[in-house]
């Protein structure tokens, strides 16, 4: 029996979440397009255009957007977009056709894409290895994933003062910041999901508010509030915001008085596997030793001596 994975986050709330967003998201979509570089960056260093694209957990559209500027697809190109929202589904839909999608189910055929394409939303997948393996199997042969999800620093510090701040006030603590996956972590998921060739990569952004209450309402603007599942339905205590407030700004203040808050990108490649990719030499097959390669190079007769001080 296969086991299921924890159930971590709510896919109802999730999508109440983005449905709300949606119709501003473009005010708030800073980092989304931060993510959409970080994948127009490795796109760019891939020598061949694609026809048959998939983006999932499309937002408003700014991953076709991008594409479609590339010069990477094809002139006869299918691009499809998923989103648990169908808000932002209907919004996406005037760049490219939409349909709207289990956060964690792509409705596509095997082997019908020569790309999939996600910019922040897998960090929201409760079962993120799952999803990985269909976007591999989506995939044809020799086909690119291209990944960006936050990483395990983003919000480190708001997660730190609310906690603080819950156990002082309250004298426990309650879920409130979504947990998420380290690059380490993140990393291993790709060969484990069957792609070829992992790569992952990490940036660390930080972005300066006026306090922590503004920083929380770009978080409700971008969708990326509290979605974890059986979280308290009741309104949490104003005391609890007040106090993290004042710790955030003890602890983490520019010197303008502005607080600090990091997002994490980690943006993941890995390609289908396919007879013609390069492959890593089997173990000890290897027919120089690092040793030996040391002391050629410092018994170089070409290299000139260094002069001490």
């Amino acid at each position: 029996m296969t086991e299921m994975p924890p159930q971590i986050f709510d896919m109802e709330q999730l999508a109440r979440n983005r449905n709300r967003a949606a119709e501003n998201f473009e005010a708030f979509a800073f980092l989304k397009q931060a993510a959409v570089e970080r994948l127009e960056d490795k796109l760019m260093l891939v020598r061949r255009s694609f026809s048959d694209v998939l983006d999932v957990g499309c937002h408003s559209g700014q991953v076709a957007q991008m594409l479609r500027a590339s010069g990477k697809l094809t002139s006869s190109h299918s691009l499809l977009q998923t989103d648990i929202s169908p808000r932002f589904c209907d919004i996406a839909g005037r760049r490219a056709p939409a349909m709207v999608s289990p956060a964690e189910t792509l409705p596509v055929e095997p082997a019908s894409y020569d790309a999939v394409v996600s910019a922040l939303f897998l960090h929201w997948v409760n079962d993120v290895p799952g999803l990985l393996t269909q976007m591999r199997l989506a995939l044809r042969p020799d086909g690119l994933l291209l990944v960006c999800l936050f990483g395990g620093r983003t919000l480190n510090e708001l997660r730190q003062c609310l906690a603080e701040a819950e156990t002082e006030v309250s004298g426990g603590m309650s879920g409130r910041c979504a947990p998420m996956a380290d690059i380490r972590d993140i990393g291993g998921l790709l060969q484990r999901a069957g792609l070829a060739l992992p790569v992952a990569d990490a940036d660390l952004i930080t972005v300066t508010y006026p306090n922590m209450f503004r920083l929380m309402a770009d978080l409700k603007g971008m969708g990326e509030q509290n979605a974890l599942f059986g979280k308290e339905q009741h309104m949490a205590r104003r005391d609890i915001f007040l106090r993290a407030a004042e710790l955030y700004q003890e602890r983490f203040s520019t010197a303008d008085g502005q607080i600090k808050a990091s997002f994490e990108l980690i943006t993941l490649t890995g390609w289908a596997p396919h007879a013609s990719q390069q492959k890593p030499l089997a173990r000890g097959s290897a027919t120089h030793s690092l040793l030996e390669a040391f002391e050629i190079e410092q018994n170089d007769p070409q290299k000139p001596d260094q002069e001490s001080d």
